[in-house]
């Protein structure tokens, strides 16, 4: 069994944002040499998220109406997290909802999916550095 490891880098200029991945997964599983296997797909922070869907920005503003409905970013001091003088407990939870990681098959050499989906990065505390993990398993 082979594994490979590959990190992205984001600096989003939105406080919220979801970034296409599939592409840069693809690429780490081409330069991966694996064949058949897995990738696990993670967000390294706790206020970011790694998620599969569709790749429609209709779907898009909807997430993001529903999370802020689930979570508003303001009053800040709605959240006791932010007591701590942080103002992203609405991102924690954001994330919470939309989950830490993805795991997608590789068959020949390729992401394995089904129709419409995609892999998505997305950002809930941005204007900062954060990393996204693609850790690929498989022969």
């Amino acid at each position: 069994m082979k594994t490979y490891r590959k990190e992205l880098v984001f600096n989003i200029n939105k406080r919220v944002d979801f970034i296409n991945i599939t592409e840069d997964v693809q690429k780490a599983v081409s330069e991966s040499g694996i064949k058949d296997g897995l990738a696990l797909v993670n967000a390294m922070h706790i206020t970011a998220s790694v998620f599969i869907n569709d790749d429609e920005q209709g779907l898009h503003g909807d997430y993001k109406r529903w999370l802020e409905t689930l979570a508003p970013h303001e009053p800040v001091s709605l959240y006791q997290h932010n007591r701590t003088g942080e103002d992203n407990g609405d991102a924690h939870l954001k994330r919470q909802i939309m989950g830490r990681e993805v795991v997608v098959a590789i068959t020949n050499g390729a992401l394995d999916f089904g129709p419409w989906e995609q892999i998505f990065y997305g950002e809930f505390d941005g204007l900062r550095r954060k990393r996204v993990l693609i850790k690929i398993i498989g022969e």
